[in-house]
């Protein structure tokens, strides 16, 4: 009896083991499963409006009403720089990263079926914006003439008396290469090209 009694408590044990082990393993399981669903939290990233409209883009409230974010004038762009808004859908051009390079056929309106961006005559007759320059952060003073060397319009200038560029705001487009430039030579952006253009109305819902 004896020798069965310690039989039964062996195979007990055994079976406690197992019974444990079963359990934990399967709580881990549960814990794996339930992080691959959820993933890592990741916070918001900070939503931009320091952009372009494409070239051609018809007044704010009209383009809104017109754009169907279908997203043709992005793969349009052979310099890819216009990108869709994370916040609206929209398309933009941030100006810092890959600004407009005023292509002499503009394939992105020629993308447009909706009229939201309209045909100009020539990059003379673009108008996303306009720069502006922060003299707080510029380096003319120091020798910097990069913006007025890329500038396509020849819309920037500096005379004898001050050496920092000035923005002939009637020949200014506001295609942003200056703004590009001077973020690859400089710490801080001194020229920005400032569209004019917010969301003074509410978006469409996506």
């Amino acid at each position: 009896m004896g020798e069965d009694f310690d039989k039964g408590r062996r195979e007990f044990l055994k079976q406690s083991v197992l019974s444990v082990g079963k359990t934990v393993y399967e709580y881990y399981q549960q814990q794996k499963e339930t992080a691959q669903e959820t993933g890592p939290k990741e916070s918001p990233g900070k939503v931009r409006t320091d952009w372009l409209r494409p070239p051609g883009a018809v007044a704010e409230e009209l383009f809104l009403d017109r754009c169907t974010r279908c997203g043709d004038c992005l793969p349009a762009c052979p310099y890819g720089s216009i990108k869709k808004d994370v916040a609206t859908g929209y398309p933009v051009i941030f100006a810092n990263e890959s600004p407009c390079y005023l292509c002499e056929d503009f394939p992105c309106i020629a993308a447009c079926e909706t009229e939201a961006l309209l045909p100009v005559g020539d990059r003379t007759e673009v108008r996303m914006g306009v720069a502006v320059v922060s003299r707080a952060d510029c380096t003319a003073d120091q020798g910097c003439r990069f913006c007025l060397a890329k500038c396509p319009v020849e819309a920037l200038s500096v005379d004898f008396i001050d050496p920092y560029p000035v923005v002939d705001a009637a020949k200014c487009v506001g295609c942003g290469i200056c703004e590009q430039v001077c973020s690859t030579v400089n710490d801080r952006i001194a020229i920005k090209a400032a569209s004019g253009r917010r969301l003074e109305t509410a978006p469409k819902s996506p």
